[in-house]
Formats: C-alpha cells, sequence, structure tokens
C-alpha cells in the first residue's frame, strides 16, 4: 500500500496511540506538533492524508485547514479533523472550511482506521 499520513497533533498519547494503529496497517506516518509551521510540513511531504488537530500551539487547526483549502497544491487533500470539544459549532466550521471529516476524541482505534481507509479508498 505504501501510503503516507501527516498526522498534526499535540498530544503524545494521541500521537501514539494514531501511528501504531496506522503503522500497523502499513502506513508510513510522520507526525508533526506545532500549528505555525505545520502549513509548511504539509506542502514538503505531499502526504495522501491529513489528521489534523483543531487545538495546536501556534495555528488553530482550523486556520491550517482554511489555508489548506485555499492552495492549489493542497485544495483535494483528505484532511481528518480531530477535536476533543466535540460541540456543533466546531463540527459545522470544520465543515465549512471544507474537512473531508470530522472526528471527536476519544475514539477508538477501529473508527481511526475504518475513517482513514474510507477517506482515501481502496
Amino acid at each position: 500500500m505504501n501510503r503516507r499520513v501527516l498526522l498534526i497533533e499535540d498530544e503524545p498519547n494521541i500521537i501514539e496511540a494514531i501511528s501504531f494503529i496506522l503503522s500497523r496497517d502499513g502506513w508510513t506516518v510522520h507526525t508533526h506538533s506545532d500549528g505555525e509551521t505545520a502549513l509548511d510540513r504539509v506542502r514538503a511531504g505531499t502526504p495522501d492524508l491529513v489528521i489534523l488537530d483543531v487545538m495546536l500551539p501556534g495555528r488553530s487547526g482550523f486556520d491550517i485547514l482554511r489555508d489548506l483549502r485555499e492552495g492549489d497544491d493542497t485544495r483535494a487533500l483528505p484532511v481528518l479533523m480531530l477535536t476533543a470539544r466535540g460541540q456543533t459549532k466546531d463540527r459545522e466550521l470544520a465543515e465549512r472550511l471544507g474537512a473531508t471529516r470530522f472526528m471527536t476524541k476519544p475514539f477508538s482505534n477501529s473508527d481511526v482506521l475504518h475513517t482513514v481507509r474510507e477517506m482515501v479508498g481502496p
């Protein structure tokens, strides 16, 4: 398969869990934890999928998502937004900004794996 995912998350336990789940499924997982430089990291690595936390140091995931959707080279990139706050307004904002999918923490390992597989296809 050799697909690449960029996980932009600053919580070590979430990074470890998602990295483990996806690596075991054959994904190459790259991680980044700074919102300020996340956009540069996405553009440098051309991942097949981005998993993006809403609350990051430096810049919010919503700001990063907005920039991704404005870029010609990143407009169609699948983005799974993660948040610890499952409020309707967060979900609506993520959808309005162009998130492909939205997931609330805590989540199950099987939900993450199923969602990622669904987002990228066979």
